[in-house]
């Protein structure tokens, strides 16, 4: 590499305090599908999509764009669209033990959220570069982009849905999106609701998630 194009690195904070303080803020973030209509700024949505996209990504091609959708009619033609894919997905598509294992979450095919929450941002991977390039590792890259969406929308105090209707090719379409890119993720953003609940959960203790070789 061209020493030129290099610049030296330092991390931002000590490691111990830094990843306790930012497991103390994340170890409270919930899916959350009871939203308030309260607005939320776009200086705030760019902040959080801008977080996303310092993510790292194969040979650097950050095959990721994210569509964030605060129009009152588009959120409608979205909802309308997932609603009719999540209604096939609960009456015909989905195996029984699936719809066992989503019982407890009380989800169905009615998904008001998407228009109630001021902000649905759609996250697409780039099957090529605007100009027709090669990409890299697009699943992987554009999926560790997504996660740090999550953590810097709920660092910033808001809540978020990953949302999966399948098949979800009508975003592209009512989006207007090129054919290099395929939608990956549907995320409403917003503040919960104040009557907001969620499910009593127990995430799984450090000694399940992780072996240490030392």
């Amino acid at each position: 590499m061209d020493e030129t194009a290099l610049e030296r690195y330092e991390p931002g904070v000590s490691p111990e305090e830094g990843a306790r303080a930012f497991y103390e803020v994340m170890r409270h973030r919930r899916t959350v599908r009871m939203f308030s209509d309260r607005a939320v700024s776009r200086a705030t949505i760019e902040s959080v999509i801008r977080a996303a996209g310092t993510s790292p990504s194969g040979a650097h091609k950050q095959p990721w764009r994210f569509v964030a959708v605060s129009d009152a009619e588009t959120k409608r033609k979205i909802r309308e669209a997932a609603e009719a894919e999540e209604r096939e997905f609960y009456e015909r598509r989905a195996p029984e033990e699936w719809l066992d294992d989503l019982r407890p979450f009380g989800t169905d095919a009615e998904k008001p959220f998407l228009e109630i929450a001021p902000w649905l941002i759609i996250v697409f991977k780039m099957m090529k570069t605007d100009e027709g390039g090669q990409v890299y590792y697009v699943n992987e890259s554009v999926g560790l982009a997504t996660g740090m969406l999550l953590a810097a929308a709920h660092h910033a105090g808001l809540a978020t849905l990953t949302h999966t209707p399948s098949p979800m090719g009508f975003l592209k379409e009512v989006l207007g999106r090129p054919e290099h890119e395929r939608p990956f993720l549907l995320i409403p953003v917003g503040y919960p609701a104040d009557d907001c609940v969620v499910p009593r959960l127990e995430r799984k203790p450090l000694d399940e998630i992780a072996v240490f070789v030392e």
